[in-house]
């Protein structure tokens, strides 16, 4: 375990400043700073208030990482940063204080994408990822099943949402139904007392013409609205329970239909299911019944590990290493759009394998966070001066 590659992760790709270290594929820490109490009341993560919590929790969350796993900073062989996709204001804090730390350090740099960390995190809970592995990603912002024939270099999108995420599509009903925000622990607490077969919600891209894989939320979050506004329109009272049962009983019929059609197409035997939906009783039921069903193999974390954590970061950063992949540059961008194909970025320059620059630069992107990006999404920066730490500043 020793000769395995020590190395921290650090995810701020939303509201949750994540820090994460791991070695090989042994989980030492896993340190979260959340701001979801913060966002609550506006219904939503905002923007602008995530990026504030993050650079307020950075460097008290790397130090309660670090004393977690009872290493050294100075032991660590690299730093390993969500570069993209997510907010960009948010990305931007989590790359540059990975920056200064790996400049400070003289330590490689790994800036990698954060749907392939969801896949990679898998490693610390149940080994290797077989290779290919079929990875069903459901969150918040994505919602894609990914064919994997090699998680540190080779990620194939087969299918995205077209619309609303299911994660999305869980906060909106769930404001429907008044039951606040964040939305998807809510419904499925709410759903165990409701009858799934209660109300027929519609379906979405599962006719015979339908794309195979892609996925359609947006339609079923109407449907669920309309109903409810139709029973308080003739005032009679909104059975939650069985509305949230119904609604979750859609989301993961789609979600496991879809995922077990693509490993029988591609002749995959283990899927993989990761995000933050990942960490739902009725999806995580459903998936394994079909799996059995169809003699597939069902690899899914433990829940503190499906949603946004540095630790599943800290994962893949771990296998670049120990796969000799090459690390990013010191120019690293933090990438708002960046694609699934993209698992790592290199960046512009040499390799940072110490401090060879006397400054460093993030490219962020301007505007909001975009989901569901495929293959040939053209990207566009501007800059964003983000001034040099001395070691003396970062460690006085």
């Amino acid at each position: 375990m020793a000769d395995e590659p020590l190395v921290l992760g650090i995810e701020t790709s939303c509201d949750e400043t994540g820090v994460g270290v791991v070695r090989g594929h042994t989980l030492l820490a896993d340190a979260i700073a959340s701001s979801v109490d913060e966002h609550a009341r506006y219904g939503g993560v905002v923007p602008e208030v995530a990026s504030r919590a993050h650079l307020e929790a950075m460097v008290p969350t790397v130090q309660r990482a670090l004393a977690e796993a009872g290493v050294r900073a100075q032991d660590l062989d690299g730093i390993a940063v969500t570069a993209g996709p997510g907010l960009a204001g948010a990305l931007l804090v989590g790359v540059s204080a990975a920056k200064a730390y790996a400049y400070a350090l003289g330590k490689p740099l790994y800036g990698v994408n954060h749907l392939a960390s969801h896949i990679c995190v898998d490693q610390l809970e149940h080994g290797p990822l077989p290779e290919p592995t079929m990875a069903l990603l459901v969150s918040g912002g994505h919602s894609s099943l990914l064919l994997a024939p090699d998680i540190t270099s080779d990620v194939r999108p087969l299918g995205a949402t077209i619309d609303d995420a299911a994660g999305e599509a869980f906060d909106k009903v769930a404001r429907v139904l008044g039951l606040g925000f964040p939305g998807g622990p809510v419904i499925d607490r709410y759903a165990r007392d409701g009858d799934p077969e209660a109300i027929a919600f519609p379906r979405g891209l599962t006719g015979g013409k339908d794309p195979r894989y892609d996925f359609s939320f947006s339609g079923l979050k109407t449907a669920v609205a309309r109903w409810v506004e139709a029973r308080r329109r003739d005032g009679q009272d909104v059975p939650v329970a069985d509305v949230a049962a119904s609604f979750q009983e859609a989301v993961a019929d789609v979600l496991t239909r879809k995922a077990v059609r693509a490993c029988k197409d591609n002749g995959v035997d283990h899927l993989m299911i990761g995000g933050g939906v990942a960490a739902n009783s009725r999806l995580r039921a459903m998936a394994q019944r079909r799996c059995e069903d169809a003699g597939i193999r069902l690899r899914v974390p433990r829940p503190g590990l499906c949603t946004d954590n540095g630790a599943m970061v800290a994962a893949l950063g771990a296998e670049m290493v120990a796969r000799g992949r090459s690390a990013s540059s010191l120019e690293l961008p933090a990438d708002s759009s960046l694609p699934v194909t993209e698992v790592s970025v290199p960046g512009p320059g040499p390799a940072a394998d110490g401090p060879a620059h006397g400054g460093t630069h993030g490219h962020g992107h301007a505007g909001q966070h975009t989901h569901g990006h495929g293959p040939g999404h053209g990207h566009q920066h501007t800059h964003d001066h983000v001034h040099e730490l001395s070691k003396e500043n970062l460690y006085g």
